[in-house]
């Protein structure tokens, strides 16, 4: 096996104290001193001795990888056993760390460092709505990890917004911005729903939750971007009222909140698409002419759809919480431009698509699954754990041969474990949407897009590059193929050395 000198793993003998590493060869095979995960220093097997953790006063250590990971998931349910979210993504990630451990046992220190977020912020966001009523929602910011950079991630707006899913999404965000760089992980929104309020009532509360936030986020410090319910009309008002109290000025799409205008917020479904084109390539095949199943019908969703067109894939189905359309024969780019004309009225759902088709099929949106037949590959674009084990079998009695996450973990890990035990391939969320941080304000202004350059090329040649990455992390740790493993150990290292790096703070 050679070297591959991509990313994290070449970086990590800069930041890896105590290791010794030989002289730099370029071809140095991984299994010798010279490679970057190569042999280290006796001293480093004493890593071993130490205790993880200290328990009614007897330390606590371990003989192995797998068992470090599971001590660290029984941490975590101990200290926040209340957040199932949470418990669920700390735990599907540690558990592939282990051949890390096994390797570099120093490594289980830092992940229990990981496991708490740097900064945890919760705020009272109060406004009056159109009947001159006083309400309350409650804010948050979760500014997870800034070893890499300045915070940097989504805002999301919904009854669903809670504690245990702000600091899920925050941990996953280090990981997924840790594969293309620059910049650390946060995560924040609000228990607002804006479904049913009037366009006044969510620019009033968007200013009221800035009013708040505009405290703990800066061009240096923390980059808010779009998610769940906040998109380019919110994105406006957000911006409006930081520059109103911070006498801000950027650029028009670029900066902090892209100065109030969004651009290229189709970036994270067009990385979703280039990741699967690359997936498919190496393995001698493509996507050309092969029926896709997506689920969700929103920025990333519709954007996974068009560039699944231009690759001359057919998309067969898209779906929110009001049902699903299925077109037997595939969407054209005239269904496209019609759903997404229904979908830019606020509130608006799907199912008015069927009006305007003679072909459309509606029903249930858990029942998506089961109706569309053939399908080659799956695009989970909707919400989380939207595939379990069962609707896992549901889709490979379809001849499904891939699954590309495009949401926040819509497989959940029995289900990621079917598709891996049937040899479908899987590509985890934390690698697939990593082109969403290549088309932040921040580093548009840093790094704007200018000819001859275009966006689909910078988004096609950075997934390449991060597939390639996640591929070789996979293949050095015994994990060949597996592409969930490659992608947290290969976003993990770049995190983890940087954290050696700072000590513990």
């Amino acid at each position: 096996m050679l070297l591959h000198r991509s990313g994290g793993l070449a970086r990590m003998r800069a930041h890896t104290p105590g290791v010794r590493f030989l002289a730099a060869l370029p071809n140095a095979p991984l299994s010798q001193p010279g490679g970057v995960h190569g042999q280290a220093k006796p001293s480093e097997k004493l890593w071993r001795r130490k205790p993880l953790f200290r328990r009614g006063g007897e330390d606590v250590t371990f003989k192995s990888g797998a068992e470090a990971a599971n001590l660290l998931v029984e941490e975590a349910k101990r200290r926040d056993g209340d957040q199932e979210r949470f418990i669920e993504t700390y735990q599907g990630f540690v558990l592939t760390l282990a051949p890390l451990f096994d390797r570099m046992p120093k490594y289980a220190w830092i992940a229990k460092q990981i496991a708490e977020p740097e900064r945890y912020i919760e705020f009272r966001c109060a406004w009056i709505d159109d009947t001159g009523v006083s309400r309350v929602n409650r804010g948050y910011r979760v500014q997870y990890s800034s070893a890499l950079g300045p915070y940097e991630g989504s805002l999301m707006f919904g009854h669903q917004v809670n504690t245990a899913m702000m600091k899920s999404l925050g941990f996953d965000t280090i990981m997924t911005n840790a594969l293309v760089g620059g910049v650390g992980g946060a995560c924040g929104g609000a228990d607002f729903d804006p479904s049913g309020k009037s366009e006044a009532e969510i620019q009033r509360f968007c200013q009221s939750y800035m009013t708040e936030l505009h405290k703990y986020i800066g061009p240096d410090v923390d980059h808010p971007l779009m998610g769940a319910n906040v998109g380019a009309r919110e994105v406006g008002y957000l911006y409006g009222q930081y520059k109103r109290i911070n006498t801000h000025v950027t650029k028009k799409g670029q900066g902090i909140l892209w100065g109030g205008h969004p651009a290229y917020p189709m970036a994270a479904g067009y990385g979703v698409v280039c990741f699967a084109k690359h997936v498919l390539e190496d393995r001698g095949k493509s996507l050309e002419g092969k029926r896709c199943l997506i689920t969700g019908s929103g920025k990333v969703a519709l954007a996974v759809a068009e560039k699944l067109l231009q690759f001359g894939a057919i998309p067969v189905t898209l779906s929110d919480r009001s049902g699903f359309v299925y077109e037997p024969q595939g969407f054209t780019s005239g269904n496209l431009e019609t759903i997404k004309s229904i979908k830019r009225e606020r509130g608006a759902r799907v199912g008015r698509y069927i009006i305007s088709s003679t072909t459309a099929e509606f029903g249930a949106s858990d029942k998506v699954y089961e109706t569309a037949q053939d399908v080659d590959f799956v695009f989970p674009c909707s919400h989380t754990n939207e595939i379990d084990y069962e609707t896992s079998n549901v889709v490979l009695a379809h001849g499904c041969a891939g699954v590309f996450e495009g949401a926040h973990r819509p497989c959940n890990f029995e289900a990621r474990k079917n598709f891996k035990r049937q040899g479908v391939i899987f590509a985890p969320y934390r690698a697939t949407l990593a082109g969403a941080a290549l088309t932040s304000g921040t580093e548009l202004e840093r790094n704007p897009i200018t000819e001859p350059e275009t966006l689909d090329g910078r988004i096609d040649a950075k997934m390449a590059a991060v597939y390639e990455e996640v591929k070789a992390t996979s293949a050095e740790f015994n994990a060949r193929g597996d592409l969930d493993v490659g992608a947290n150990i290969a976003g993990f290292l770049k995190v983890g050395g940087n954290m050696i790096a700072h000590g513990a703070v």
